[in-house]
């Protein structure tokens, strides 16, 4: 084994900077899938993804940012044929955690699904060598804990959303009783996804977020946003 190789196998963070949840906790985000499901893991997509879904929402080249193991993208890609041809889909999602993406690529095997899951840095998504037209964020922005760290994120995300694309970002609000962790305060999002950015925020809404942990959802926001 080399040296290099030798450092990488003692980093758990597979060499890249951990997040603030990462440093809080002191363990790689692959962790949360070794015993079992995540509390975010539910074993399907989220309503909310489902209902924009059908509504038309997800079209061109998309991006699920943070895909665990896969729920979400594997609904936007298996839409009916006619669906999926008229909006041109195809759909990719990312991940830093392996043990999750290999979940995911064996559902879309098992499941006979068209889709791609790779390993990627949400903070330095520009190396994928793609631009989207449409974006998902289905609990990824709220587990950035800082403003440096959301202000990299928002830029990394501009760096492969083609200009009038569309994020979506479905992340636990401040909003009401049994709160999820990390909840976000509604400016919070427009500070982070602001026009120096290259973003214009085209609408912000209560909804929920599906948990393992909460029998009716924990709140939410569901944010619509636009590439300028």
């Amino acid at each position: 084994m080399s040296e290099r190789s030798g450092a990488l196998a003692d980093d758990p963070f597979g060499g890249r900077q951990p997040t603030s949840h990462e440093r809080m906790t002191g363990l790689p985000w692959d962790a949360s899938y070794h015993d079992g499901p995540a509390p975010w893991d539910i074993g399907r997509p989220q309503p909310a993804v489902v209902r924009l879904a059908s509504a038309g929402g997800f079209a061109g080249m998309v991006l699920d940012a943070g895909c665990g193991t896969g729920e979400n993208a594997l609904h936007i890609a298996s839409l009916k044929v006619p669906a999926r041809v008229a909006a041109g889909l195809s759909v990719l999602g990312v991940d830093v955690a392996e043990t999750a993406l290999a979940i995911a690529r064996k559902k879309a095997a098992d499941r006979g699904i068209n889709v791609e899951f790779a390993a990627a840095d949400a903070f330095q998504l520009e190396r994928l060598g793609r631009r989207f037209q449409t974006v998902l964020d289905c609990g990824l922005f709220h587990t950035f804990d800082d403003l440096d760290e959301r202000t990299r994120y928002a830029a990394s995300v501009a760096s492969v959303t083609e200009h009038d694309g569309t994020l979506y970002v479905l992340c636990f609000s401040d909003q009401g009783p049994d709160t999820g962790p990390h909840p976000i305060r509604e400016e919070e999002l427009r500070a982070a996804f602001n026009l120096n950015q290259g973003w214009s925020v085209a609408a912000i809404a209560p909804d929920r977020i599906q948990t393992r942990f909460h029998d009716h959802g924990a709140p939410a926001w569901f944010a619509t946003i636009k590439r300028i």
